[in-house]
């Protein structure tokens, strides 16, 4: 974990840099496309969203909810309902989480505790690399 100083900006910046966020996307699909066949079935996407993102979950919070929510979020950006997300469906994804996100901080600096491999950090790394 590291400590990391954001804002709205550094997020928004980071997703509209299309380069840096397709490559960080693909990089993040292919390490939870563990199999290579181009897809991501719920399970990993599970597995994948508490690796990118770093949530904790409060204890009141029931393992069903938690499953309810994630099995929500497959569901709207499955867009074909095979079951499965493709790299544009999971790029969608990503946009979405990051682009609400960015909208839930404002535009205020806030201190945060981030994982190294969290999409968050790369957001704070490009902007530091700008």
């Amino acid at each position: 974990m590291s400590v990391a100083v954001l804002d709205s900006k550094t997020v928004t910046r980071f997703v509209e840099a299309k380069e840096a966020f397709k490559k960080c996307v693909e990089k993040y699909f292919k390490m939870l496309d563990s199999n290579g066949n181009g897809v991501i079935c719920r399970r990993k996407l599970r597995e994948g969203l508490d690796l990118l993102f770093t949530v904790e979950h409060e204890s009141t919070v029931s393992k069903e909810d938690i499953d309810n929510f994630h099995s929500m979020i497959f569901d709207k950006f499955d867009e074909d309902r095979n079951g499965k997300l493709d790299l544009y469906e999971f790029a969608a994804l990503v946009k979405e989480i990051m682009m609400a996100m960015a909208r839930g901080m404002g535009s205020l600096p806030v201190i945060v505790a981030l994982d190294q491999d969290s999409l968050l950090m790369m957001a704070v790394q490009h902007e530091i690399g700008s």
